[in-house]
């Protein structure tokens, strides 16, 4: 496995786009969350990319999840609310640069795939998930299977010959960092659920109260957090919402990327309780993340997902408006 977080990062990236292939041979679908962890499990984090960084995230998730936007750049792969979609071309991509160093130079010059790449055909045997497999192993007490997907196929049934002739002997359990850092993924993924019930309990309330039209004026509470709506329906906001990204610069902040600056906040609005910001930016290609209370703590990226993706914006040049809904972590963009 390379040794830089760069170098893992790109082979995990080039893992996304055989995993999303895979996924298109034998007509599963994969939610981003389970390609990523699929990518993760066939390329381990280091133990320097499974430190946790701040909100309980590893490092070496959080430099895939935003080097993502490169594939989405690349026309390699789309991402929908529905979940993410490889295209002809992403496909193209993982046989015309089939080794990593190839894979990261024409990603990062943006080289176009030769056409005369056909699109790959998918195999007599069908590879096996890594994490299927991983699991598995750690279940019998094995060593997880490190291999390629087509080598990975071998491998488990050889595993399940010797498992049959002679059972393995359970060894203690030990957390390695890349252990700990699946479980950091999982207790992220726990927040987002824990923070999505409120919003679904909001809804059915909603639904069953009797509807105030004497609305009361959003203000501050007494624990810091801003509630709006009328008598019969509350929803606790966040004291500052900010859209953080690579133009916050242009918006007159000291620098990108950076929460904490009162150029980037956003606005309640009331009356439809989203927050709000509009501005004017050139044409480009932006990418950003909607952060609270000034801090890195709390930020949700693409789909909603606590400490996930960038969101991207492909504009067309000027005024553009931000809109984020904290009751669904969702962003609109007009």
């Amino acid at each position: 496995m390379a040794k830089s977080t760069a170098d893992n990062t790109d082979l995990r990236l080039k893992t996304v786009l055989s995993v999303l292939t895979e996924g298109v041979w034998s007509g599963d679908t994969l939610n981003a969350g389970e390609v990523l962890a699929e990518a993760t499990a066939r390329v381990p984090f280091s133990d320097h990319e499974a430190a946790l960084l701040t909100g309980g995230i590893p490092r070496g998730h959080k430099a895939l999840t935003s080097a993502t936007a490169k594939l989405v750049k690349a026309g390699w792969l789309v991402k929908g609310r529905s979940g993410w979609t490889i295209t002809e071309d992403g496909m193209r991509a993982t046989v015309a640069f089939p080794d990593a160093a190839s894979f990261a130079a024409a990603l990062d010059a943006g080289t176009p795939v030769p056409a005369d790449v056909a699109v790959p055909a998918a195999p007599a045997v069908k590879p096996a998930r890594a994490a299927a497999r991983t699991a598995a192993a750690r279940t019998a007490g094995k060593p997880a299977v490190q291999e390629t997907a087509a080598a990975g196929v071998e491998a488990t049934a050889a595993q399940e010959d010797t498992v049959t002739k002679t059972p393995a002997k359970k060894a203690p359990a030990k957390r390695t960092p890349a252990k700990k850092a699946a479980d950091a993924v999982g207790k992220a993924a726990k927040v987002i659920e824990d923070a999505v019930e409120p919003v679904v309990k909001a809804v059915r309330s909603r639904k069953s109260a009797p509807k105030n039209e004497a609305a009361v004026a959003a203000g501050p509470s007494s624990n810091g957090t801003h509630t709006v709506g009328n008598a019969a329906e509350t929803f606790p906001q966040p004291e500052t919402v900010a859209v953080a990204g690579d133009f916050n610069t242009l918006l007159g902040a000291p620098e990108n990327w950076a929460p904490q600056y009162d150029e980037a906040q956003l606005t309640l609005d009331t009356l439809d309780q989203l927050w709000k910001i509009s501005a004017a930016l050139p044409a480009g290609y932006y990418t950003f993340k909607i952060a609270l209370n000034r801090s890195w703590e709390e930020n949700y990226g693409a789909f909603g997902t606590f400490d996930g993706p960038n969101h991207e914006l492909h504009h067309d040049g000027g005024t553009v408006t931000i809109s984020y809904d904290h009751r669904t972590r969702d962003i609109t963009i007009n």
